[in-house]
């Protein structure tokens, strides 16, 4: 009687502790569907660990064709940083198909045109918004990897022979029906074949259980896409409908999982009383041994379909991400134009806290001059982002962008290449041929190009002249080149080709200020000298320094410098 009452106690606390982790569970699901609903508009707080971006691009290099921005392009903007700052995603998939859509301008009107209605549908409708959100949150993230690898890890693991498995059950059942014959033989063979069963067991299970998060992820992607397909939401009809038929597909792969697909094995956590049971099970019998060999089979044979829900999943996750990154600014819709024309009115910097807006109306090259730190650099990677942001995520930071379509690169923010041998000024003609071969490749569609400083790594009489032919080529293609320089010789060289405009900044009481606003022609101040001084320099350097820079300015010629022995 006392065992009895010990077990009914012990089977009341079991089911107490189950009960209480239940309610726990629907209290945070609760608590997380509120601030999905609150918080829309704040970014998550995320750390991205070192080498993460290496895993978040790797749909992207699986899937690039066409016109992509490219490494030096991406850096020299900064678009990682921009990335994070819109990373609103919840799930791997959107995560790095977020990813994808920012380094691959589309040439499509009618493809951006679709982003902006499922954009704005889920503005709009907030219910469909956090439900689809809570799915992606389930479907979840891949850890250090990405989603990518472990379908590669899938996809080149042969699949195993259930035929020694199947030996294994046969022998056991063969054992059991000894037993009706001959009890103590019958048990001898059974424990026998028991114990060789659990020693085999651990010999396969080592094998498959690094693939079990690749299992995994697939898994928890057939449960977001059934957590869908019975929406009716008329912008994601086709869409929907191409899941539904990609999971009935995988219905096999699904069917009696739970066998390999267990909550434990899946989290690497202690398991319930339950999974403990499945543990001796699977010992005994190498049930998930088999169903592994099936599913990996299964995985295999619908790798295209799996993919196509991961772009699928990931495209409507990032457009709800776009939907949230304009919650917290000021944006507008871009409108294309079938010319080659950048018009901006108010537009601004996504990574500046508290940005100056500028005006640009441009059908042809621009040549931007002006002091130290005026906001030349910041002003060209200003219309660079936009323009990438225009033909991807269908989103400006301006009050107005009119563009046309166009193949956007630059070069800007270039180092020394210690790795590969290579000075500061190889990288640069590298990266600058790089453009030119890219205006001149055929392709009709414009190039949109950024050169910040052309040429700053060799002397003055060579980068003058060098400088003055690449912006000259760059001007007489299918191309819109913003170049940003101190030489001011360059506005004179290139004022046929190039239209000027400067940033210029104010000197008093010892101190500068700038307005950071564009304005029309070349500049005509210079503060390299000035600002030595403000930063406490002896008044002799700068002295000296005036008159060299006053004399060369009448002369053509620097003092000291005998013009016969040059």
């Amino acid at each position: 009687m006392e065992y009895l009452i010990f077990a009914i106690a012990l089977v009341l606390v079991l089911l107490v502790l189950m009960l209480k982790g239940y309610a726990d569970y629907k209290r945070d699901e609760k608590q997380f569907i509120k601030r999905l609903y609150d918080e829309y508009g704040i970014l998550p707080q995320k750390e991205y660990k070192a080498g993460q971006f290496e895993n978040i691009s790797h749909y992207f290099m699986k899937h690039r064709q066409g016109f992509y921005v490219d490494d030096i392009t991406w850096n020299d903007l900064n678009m990682d940083e921009i990335f994070k700052e819109m990373n609103y995603t919840w799930s791997a998939a959107g995560e790095e198909y977020l990813y994808y859509l920012l380094r691959t301008p589309c040439m499509d009107k009618e493809e951006l045109r679709q982003r902006e209605k499922i954009i704005e549908y889920f503005r709009q409708k907030k219910e469909e918004r956090v439900r689809f959100q809570f799915l992606f949150s389930k479907l979840g993230r891949c850890g250090k990897f990405s989603i990518y690898d472990y379908l590669d890890y899938l996809d080149n693991l042969e699949v195993g022979s259930n035929l020694p498995h199947y030996f294994s059950l046969v022998m056991l059942a063969l054992s059991i029906c000894v037993l009706f014959v001959n009890i103590p033989f019958g048990l001898v063979a059974l424990v026998c074949i028991l114990v060789y069963n659990n020693l085999t067991y651990f010999q396969y299970q080592k094998k498959i259980d690094p693939y079990i998060i690749s299992f995994a992820y697939v898994f928890r992607l057939l449960d977001a896409v059934d957590g869908m397909k019975n929406q009716e939401i008329p912008v994601l009809k086709e869409d929907l409908e191409t899941l539904r038929l990609h999971r009935s597909s995988m219905n096999m792969f699904k069917a009696g999982s739970y066998i390999v697909m267990s909550g434990a094995r899946m989290t690497g956590t202690a398991g319930n009383p339950l999974d403990m049971i499945l543990d001796w099970l699977r010992m005994g019998f190498h049930l998930d041994l088999i169903k592994f060999n099936q599913m990996l089979s299964e995985v295999r044979k619908h790798i295209s379909e799996i993919d196509s829900m991961i772009t699928i999943l990931g495209r409507i996750e990032s457009m709800i991400a776009i939907g949230a990154y304009r919650e917290s600014h000021a944006y507008c819709v871009p409108e294309f134009v079938d010319r080659t024309q950048i018009e901006a009115t108010e537009m601004v910097h996504p990574l500046l806290s508290d940005p100056v807006s500028n005006d640009i109306s441009v059908e042809g090259n621009i040549l931007v001059t002006g002091s130290n730190a005026s906001g030349k650099s910041t002003f060209l990677k200003t219309v660079a982002v936009n323009a990438i942001l225009a033909q991807t995520v269908h989103t400006c930071l301006a009050k107005g962008f009119r563009t046309g379509m166009f193949r956007v690169c630059s070069s800007m923010t270039l180092r020394d290449d210690m790795q590969g041998g290579s000075s500061y000024y190889m990288v640069e003609i590298k990266a600058l041929k790089r453009i030119l071969d890219l205006i001149s490749d055929g392709d009709k569609t414009p190039v949109l190009c950024f050169v910040d400083e052309v040429l700053r790594g060799t002397n003055t009489v060579e980068r003058i002249a060098a400088s003055t032919e690449i912006l000259r080529s760059m001007s007489r293609q299918n191309c819109i080149c913003f170049a940003a320089t101190h030489d001011i010789e360059l506005t004179h060289l290139l004022e046929k080709d190039y239209c000027n405009y400067h940033f210029e900044e104010e000197i008093e009481d010892n101190d500068i200020s700038f307005s950071y606003k564009i304005l029309n022609g070349r500049a005509t101040t210079r503060n390299a000298i000035k600002l030595l001084g403000i930063m406490g320099y002896d008044s002799s350097i700068i002295h000296e320094a005036e008159e060299m820079a006053e004399a060369f300015l009448r002369t053509g010629h620097w003092l000291g410098i005998d013009l016969q022995k040059v």
